[in-house]
């Protein structure tokens, strides 16, 4: 196996025996100057293949033991669900892992939907969900909203390939969608000031969530609970964020006729100054 390109001390790009690229993990494999070939591959502890080069930069983010933690659990969840999962996966789900934790470390809760509502669609799902929660608690010495079983279940549930029958209506919903991101994303660009790379993983991570948040609302399934007083708080702490996010849910309003309760709008308010915060801002 030839390493092409460094990622960080234990990550590489790799090129295997058929002319496959592929991300390679192992303790030191990123030291030597690249190329080179790994003659021993027994060095190699985990190989995955087909990552978008877009998330790439989590590899630098992720805290270790979370991103093992999420590799185990999607492996888990391979042999437990019956369908192919976007090998994104891992890295999107310990992406969302990570968040939880550190809200969870701020005691920043924001309420998901409620778990058993999604286990009556999708039962193994939500059963994986559940047990993500219970080990995340027990691993990391957090206490998690029950609720966020959920939001994992969901990343699941998300990351399944679309079959050849629903590619029709997945098309026509992506075109939507692409307008949808464009759209919110300017209106982030035009009020904070800031320049985002739409080829960057700041950009994937928002596309991710507001993905969610549509899917929430098409499905009549949009978070709306009583957490006005954490709303307002960070509406005072992010006052210029908060103002933006009012004008995404104007837009909203104005050209696709839904409105986003307060609870919609703390999660975008999170999430929009995340996507400031690591541009520079």
């Amino acid at each position: 196996m030839r390493v092409i390109k460094k990622l960080n001390n234990n990550f590489a790009i790799c090129v295997d025996g058929e002319g496959q690229e592929l991300i390679a993990y192992g303790k030191g494999i990123g030291f030597p100057k690249v190329p080179y070939e790994i003659t021993d591959l027994n060095v190699i502890d985990r190989t995955f293949y087909d990552i978008d080069s877009r998330y790439l930069a989590l590899l630098n983010e992720l805290p270790e033991k979370v991103f093992h933690f999420t590799v185990k659990l999607v492996d888990i969840a391979r042999n437990e669900l019956q369908y192919e999962l976007n090998p994104n996966l891992v890295l999107t789900l310990a992406d969302h892992i990570s968040f939880c934790i550190e809200r969870a470390r701020k005691n920043i809760y924001v309420q998901m939907p409620l778990i058993y509502e999604l286990e009556q669609s999708y039962p193994k799902e939500g059963k994986l969900g559940r047990y993500a929660v219970k080990q995340i608690e027990r691993r990391f010495a957090i206490r998690l909203n029950p609720n966020e079983a959920s939001g994992i279940a969901a990343s699941f549930v998300n990351a399944r390939y679309s079959s050849k029958s629903r590619m029709d209506v997945a098309m026509r919903w992506q075109m939507q969608f692409d307008e949808i991101l464009e759209d919110t994303i300017s209106i982030v660009e035009d009020e904070i000031g800031i320049v985002i790379d739409r080829d960057s993983f700041n950009f994937a991570r928002y596309s991710s969530h507001l993905m969610y948040l549509l899917k929430r609302i098409s499905s009549n399934q949009a978070l709306d609970t009583d957490n006005g007083i954490m709303y307002q708080s960070l509406r005072e702490e992010f006052q210029e964020i908060a103002e933006c996010v009012d004008l995404i849910d104007k837009y909203f309003g104005e050209k696709w006729k839904f409105s986003l309760s307060d609870e919609e709008k703390l999660y975008l308010i999170l999430h929009v100054n995340r996507i400031c915060v690591r541009e520079g801002l």
